[in-house]
């Protein structure tokens, strides 16, 4: 069975792409820093799973714990990483754990998944970045930041791979508005919340067809379109 591990596994789209996962027969590698929580996921789920508590934030202990759970599980095929925090209207304490967690934490566990998958010789990377990468937001500065360096990094990854005509897969999934705590704590109102076991599948989608970029849900897109095509003045209105 193809192997996968999934950071940031304890709420969220990371918890509901484990379950879904589970239930495709994946054996599935789960992190998070609640152990508690993972250790209730894993009696829920079928088939192989394995667990490993992590805070991408501490980010030597973070690439020792992945490195470790990756020679527990005898590999991996594929890597997602899910972890991310937001704080709308940040104070500078919030913004410094937006970035060590988003971007700090990211890069450490993406470089220690392509290194492996390097020297593997083959397997496939998933960040989930957001909308919110394309043009900053004045409400969420941090957090829209962070996105686009994951988004940026991706892409880096990408053009890496090319060159050195690997058999890697980057695949960059920028997300809108998706039905879980992360947005519920917002507060505000938004539209095309997506429910959370929606975006799971269009994830899992965009996986399964090898897509460098998808939209999740696919009508955010449209967002982009919208958001890359606008001049700078009228972007300071919205």
């Amino acid at each position: 069975m193809p192997k996968t591990i999934i950071v940031g596994a304890t709420s969220g789209i990371g918890c509901e792409l484990a379950r879904q996962l589970a239930q495709a027969g994946w054996t599935l590698g789960l992190t998070g820093r609640r152990l508690e929580r993972l250790e209730a996921l894993k009696t829920e789920l079928p088939g192989s799973v394995f667990i490993q508590a992590m805070d991408v934030s501490q980010t030597s202990r973070a690439i020792s714990a992945l490195q470790q759970l990756i020679q527990t599980m005898g590999g991996m095929d594929l890597l997602i990483i899910s972890a991310g925090i937001s704080h709308r209207n940040a104070s500078w304490e919030q913004a410094n754990e937006i970035i060590k967690i988003n971007v700090q934490g990211f890069a450490a566990i993406a470089h220690v998944g392509f290194s492996f998958f390097s020297e593997q010789g083959f397997g496939h990377l998933v960040g989930l970045s957001s909308i919110s990468a394309i043009r900053g937001r004045g409400e969420n500065i941090a957090y829209s930041a962070s996105k686009a360096f994951v988004s940026n990094y991706l892409q880096g990854l990408r053009q890496k791979t090319a060159r050195a005509n690997k058999k890697i897969i980057i695949t960059d999934i920028l997300a809108g508005w998706i039905n879980t705590p992360l947005i519920r704590r917002g507060g505000s109102k938004r539209f095309w919340v997506a429910p959370v076991d929606v975006a799971a599948r269009q994830i899992i989608t965009a996986i399964q067809k090898k897509k460098s970029r998808a939209y999740v849900t696919r009508r955010w897109k449209l967002i982009a379109w919208f958001l890359l095509l606008i001049p700078d003045w009228w972007h300071k209105r919205l």
